[in-house]
């Protein structure tokens, strides 16, 4: 039996008809899952049709557009496994179309050939230059899609017009959203009554509107494509999660005198033989720092021959470690998908008045926890500054 619905947003997305689709929306508003399949039927009825799907990374990709076209081709009953190339992440259809992946952090890509069709995944994540160089070799339909957490191109720069037209969705256009994620995306709305951060979150990713973000926290870091070969691994941060937060795992190396994080684990459901499964299966000897406020979770995962430790949490621990992190520029994994996510996001919480307050939001934070605890037990001062260790 298929798992796939026909949502409201599909139907809505299917009436549009100018070139240039601006899709703006909230959180699990199905934009992804509504586009795709849109562009699946298309490639399938038209004969050699050539179309793109962008983002801003390969592991952005895998993660999010690739692998929910590789789940609606199997709920659809159209996956057909020697079609796809891994190497080039091409599907070909046996009537000649094709859909590709490629990231817009490789300029050769942008600049080749030509296409009928292109979709840009989260499109606010890749500046203005990849959609021009990308939309003036697209012939016909070009899709954008994000989350409006503040202005950037696709507003300023293409407005409505004879070509172009926006649709703005939100989690009531997605019938295939479970009760829990709805119950956990409208508690926003009773925290925006307290918080001008949640008042933004709710406009944002409930309403799908014009948002601003204001107070990022970690500004100081950037994407690295790969760890280098000579980078040093130091040890691991790790924070637990099970139904709804997902355990994480960060591993930290040091080359050029600089931190790179690198996403090892973020996925809810594991229980503590899981995730030393998981922390063991690819040979890396860890030193771990976890939240020691799971002292039980700490002692299982230790049998197993694990060197995991609490790590100390003191009064105001959280604020320490967002300012030893907020000391050194570090660096982080293109693969890291999730922690850059929560990066871009992480920001001071604020009064109903707007005025920020000495603490973060307590959201989307969980690699964060994962590598200030990290922060806390290996950052450490040296004569009043802070310096690599």
């Amino acid at each position: 039996m298929s798992d796939f619905v026909y949502t409201t947003a599909i139907k809505k997305l299917r009436k549009l008809n100018k070139r240039v689709r601006k899709v703006p929306g909230g959180t699990s508003a199905g934009k992804t899952y509504g586009i795709i399949p849109i562009e699946i039927d298309y490639a399938t009825k038209h004969p050699g049709t050539e179309t793109s799907i962008v983002s801003e990374s390969i592991p952005h990709l895998r993660r999010g557009a690739l692998k929910d076209f590789i789940k609606i081709m199997i709920d659809t009953n159209r996956w057909v496994q020697s079609n796809f190339n891994k190497s080039l992440l091409k599907y070909t259809f046996s009537n000649g179309s094709y859909i590709e992946f490629f990231s817009t952090d490789q300029p050769d890509r942008l600049r080749g050939a030509r296409r009928h069709r292109l979709y840009m995944n989260e499109c606010n994540n890749s500046n203005f230059e990849a959609y021009m160089q990308l939309s003036i070799r697209t012939r016909d339909v070009i899709w954008l899609d994000w989350n409006p957490t503040h202005e950037f191109w696709a507003n300023t720069e293409l407005e409505d017009g004879e070509d172009i037209e926006t649709l703005t969705l939100t989690y009531k256009d997605n019938q295939a959203l479970s009760q829990n994620i709805v119950k956990e995306i409208e508690k926003a709305r009773e925290k925006g009554k307290e918080s001008k951060y949640w008042a933004n979150w709710w406009r944002v990713y409930g309403l799908g509107l014009q948002g601003s973000l204001e107070g990022v926290i970690l500004k100081n870091w950037q994407t690295v494509d790969r760890l280098p070969p000579e980078s040093k691994y130091i040890a691991s941060g790790m924070d637990f999660g099970y139904t709804n937060d997902p355990t994480t795992l960060v591993d930290v190396y040091i080359y050029n005198n600089q931190y790179i994080f690198n996403e090892v684990i973020y996925q809810t459901g594991l229980l503590n033989n899981d995730i030393a499964n998981k922390i063991k299966s690819d040979g890396i000897q860890r030193l771990i720092y976890a939240d020691s406020a799971e002292p039980k979770s700490i002692e299982e995962i230790r049998r197993h021959g694990i060197r995991i430790y609490g790590a100390d949490k003191g009064k105001d621990s959280i604020v320490h470690g967002i300012d030893l992190l907020q000391q050194e520029n570090f660096k982080v994994t293109k693969k890291s998908t999730n922690l850059i996510k929560e990066l871009r996001g992480y920001t001071w919480d604020t009064d109903k008045n707007g005025k920020a307050i000495n603490k973060p939001i307590d959201y989307l934070n969980h690699a964060i926890d994962a590598i200030r605890y990290f922060a806390i037990m290996k950052m450490k001062t040296n004569s009043g500054k802070y310096s690599i260790r």
